[in-house]
């Protein structure tokens, strides 16, 4: 005997159907609409833990600072920068300020730096920072500054840093990490109160990675005073950012790649 189905039931079945594949087209879409790279940030721009004493880690919303509680100064400053955060509306605020997730015996003062002749030097800068209010404000923290050059500050560390901000837009996002450079065991020093001196470093570096089909990086070496010429004539390779830091960098590729991407340093494969 047939059995004679119901026309209720068929459309009920094909309307299920419809569902399920529209669903999974969906879910399919979604997981190629945006590479992996935005999604999920590997890390990259953390540099190996280090042995340093005296180095407090200070998780910010949108970047990781390694601040040395001797010096008042950074060690390093590491984020993934993506075009979301530079293509931001949030205005730069000048809104210098203490940290205050540090001791109140170990905050520095915008006021600190007054009559040193040093600016007060961003290394996450603010206009890495222009998708939200919050990571704005936490990029003018005085942990995150360096007494920096003024002419160095407004010249080429900032055009490098306009340049970062286009390798994001154009590479889909790229990990940076920065810092200051001390060539000698006793550093100068600026501060306006006795026990909050702030050591002045000798040098700056930066270091840059692309992911993508062609890995590659790139860093730069800067002396904390005005420069000549443009940032090609800084550039280094990732091996030697390492050996002037004695930080490991990019440390979560695969070593071959690691080796690979550090030992190179060519401008013009990055359109400088």
């Amino acid at each position: 005997m047939t059995l004679k189905k119901n026309p209720l039931s068929i459309l009920f079945t094909c309307l299920m159907l419809t569902a399920v594949v529209a669903g999974t087209n969906y879910v399919w879409a979604a997981s190629i609409s945006k590479p992996e790279i935005d999604d999920k940030p590997l890390y990259l721009e953390r540099p190996a833990d280090t042995k340093r004493k005296n180095v407090k880690m200070l998780q910010k919303s949108q970047f990781l600072i390694a601040y040395n509680t001797d010096k008042r100064c950074p060690d390093y400053v590491c984020w993934f920068l993506t075009a979301a955060r530079v293509k931001g509306k949030v205005q730069r605020t000048n809104n210098f300020h203490a940290d205050s997730t540090l001791a109140a015996n170990l905050r520095v003062e915008s006021f600190d730096y007054n009559g040193s002749r040093y600016d007060r030097g961003h290394m996450c800068p603010a206009g890495d920072n222009k998708n939200t209010l919050k990571a704005m404000n936490e990029s003018f923290c005085m942990t995150n500054m360096c007494p920096q050059n003024h002419q160095l500050n407004t010249g080429l560390w900032n055009d490098l840093e306009v340049q970062c901000r286009s390798w994001a837009r154009n590479y889909s996002g790229v990990y940076i990490c920065c810092g200051p450079i001390y060539d000698s065991k006793s550093s100068r020093t600026v501060g306006r109160r006795k026990n909050m001196r702030i050591a002045v470093p000798d040098r700056f570096f930066k270091v840059v990675l692309m992911m993508g089909a062609e890995p590659k990086a790139i860093g730069f070496i800067f002396p904390n005073s005005a420069c000549q010429g443009d940032m090609r004539d800084y550039a280094k390779s990732v091996d030697e950012v390492e050996k002037a830091t004695g930080l490991d960098f990019f440390c979560r590729l695969n070593d071959k790649l690691e080796r690979q991407v550090e030992s190179e340093c060519k401008p013009g494969a990055w359109g400088i």
